[in-house]
């Protein structure tokens, strides 16, 4: 080998290694000139990259759902306008007479409207003046508040006898009372009166429940369904619904 060409490829190798030598320097102190800020730096791109990426994820969204809604919005108005022509070809073929009471009707919107409280005004004011319903003969004088009070205390003395003799033990009952404590044990396993105080027809003895026929009383024999209605819903006025009583017609 020529030791000129040995020596200039010794001079170039030695170049390239100095060179290199050179370039790892400055790499490295480009590297540590800002060791504590770059990697946070970067961080943030990458997330603020990463928010931008899915907000536009949800803009194609959006528009794709906007996309797939045209179809349905031009049916939509395909529809209205079928609608609008048939509605123009039915005005067109109205009688003259109807036509006119329309245009009447499209100028003066308010006239209707007067009208009809008009005649809501008229139809109070007849109402207020008819006469009240009397009130039929064998209803007169039947309820009042002394009457009541004293049926009340009636039916709360029937119910806790009845109450008693149901939880009362066979051996503390008398034979006679025995067969109406069956019988009352029965009729307290049915839905209407289960769980609840209750009194028969045939208890109602006194004076202040006492079934007759003149009309005077609160419970009568030809009105007995109706005066039933008429006492409860008087007695749950005075209170008479807290006792959790039940009537039941034997």
């Amino acid at each position: 080998m020529d030791p000129k060409h040995a020596g200039s490829a010794l001079d170039d190798l030695v170049s390239s290694f100095t060179t290199r030598i050179a370039e790892l320097q400055e790499l490295v102190i480009a590297r540590n000139m800002y060791p504590a800020t770059s990697i946070p730096d970067l961080s943030a791109v990458d997330a603020t990259l990463k928010a931008m990426e899915s907000q536009i994820e949800a803009i194609k969204g959006r528009l794709q759902e906007e996309k797939n809604a045209i179809p349905k919005a031009k049916r939509l108005v395909e529809q209205s306008q079928r609608q609008q022509r048939k509605l123009q070809h039915m005005l067109a073929h109205v009688p003259a007479g109807m036509v006119e009471s329309l245009t009447l009707v499209d100028r003066n919107p308010s006239s209707s409207i007067l009208e009809v409280l008009d005649c809501d005004v008229a139809y109070e004011a007849s109402k207020q003046r008819r006469s009240p319903l009397q009130r039929q003969s064998y209803m007169r004088g039947r309820l009042t508040l002394e009457k009541v009070n004293i049926a009340i205390n009636e039916v709360a003395t029937y119910a806790d006898a009845n109450a008693h003799l149901i939880s009362c033990p066979k051996k503390k009952l008398a034979e006679d009372a025995w067969g109406k404590a069956l019988e009352l044990r029965d009729i307290a396993m049915a839905e209407p009166v289960k769980g609840k105080h209750f009194f028969l027809e045939a208890d109602i003895k006194g004076p202040g429940l006492k079934l007759d026929n003149t009309g005077k009383a609160i419970l009568t024999y030809p009105f007995l369904h109706d005066s039933l209605l008429l006492f409860r819903y008087f007695a749950i006025l005075v209170g008479f619904k807290k006792l959790g009583l039940a009537i039941t017609v034997s």
